[in-house]
């Protein structure tokens, strides 16, 4: 193994349901999945890119005909549940890993949302963690779609063979090894010990780089080193 790619919600970050899409369909008038039906669009383009936080602001805002204090409550209300709190056991793990695994590439993978980067990085600063980061609003790319693994692989500079792939979703885990990664199916917060040993027991199984590896790893960005950028 040469790199380790995590999912962040469900993973990184313990992300329960809060219980605010029904909390404001209630307040709305609107009937169960009244909220997401009537902003399947916004929701859609905003994971891939199609609209700006200022866009996703305005669309919420117009769909449900909110004025200017509902709409930064129910954004507030959205991203108290999105960003959720941290794994912190498997965050100090990531932490540590560069460490105990020298020249180990590590990543992030996420089906994120139009401001995410941005508010995953003032409270998390995973910029620090992970050399690569890869957001699908962003990039574009949603897993389960193959580009997006190739894309996070070729980010890393390693070969899908040589990568394993954390996340919660099955249906995501499955495309990572068919794509040619090997996965670990996150289970809950519950399962991070041994979300820990099998990464740990991955990354001690690799063979030493090559010097010429070493030397083309120390020109790279590691986690640790202050830079002002995210990845």
């Amino acid at each position: 193994m040469r790199a380790v790619v995590f999912d962040i919600g469900g993973v990184l970050e313990i992300t329960p349901s809060t219980d605010w899409r029904r909390s404001w369909e209630h307040r709305l008038g609107l009937g169960p999945g009244g909220i997401d039906c009537r902003l399947a669009a916004v929701w859609a383009a905003g994971a891939v890119g199609g609209l700006t936080e200022a866009g996703v602001r305005a669309g919420i805002s117009g769909l449900l005909d909110l004025d200017a204090r509902a709409t930064d409550a129910f954004l507030t209300d959205l991203w108290d549940e999105y960003l959720g709190s941290p794994n912190t056991v498997l965050v100090d793990f990531v932490r540590k890993l560069p460490v105990s695994f020298p020249g180990a590439r590590l990543g992030v993978l996420s089906n994120s949302f139009a401001g995410a980067g941005e508010r995953e990085e003032a409270a998390y600063g995973y910029s620090a963690l992970f050399e690569e980061i890869v957001y699908s609003h962003e990039c574009g790319l949603l897993k389960p779609d193959p580009r997006a693994y190739a894309l996070v692989c070729d980010r890393l500079g390693v070969r899908p063979g040589d990568c394993l792939f954390v996340d919660d979703a099955e249906a995501n885990t499955t495309a990572a090894e068919a794509f040619g990664m090997r996965t670990l199916l996150f289970r809950g917060i519950e399962d991070t010990a041994r979300t820990i040993a099998a990464v740990t027991a991955h990354l001690a199984a690799a063979p030493a780089p090559l010097a010429e590896e070493r030397a083309t790893a120390g020109e790279r960005r590691h986690p640790g080193t202050p830079t002002g950028s995210g990845g």
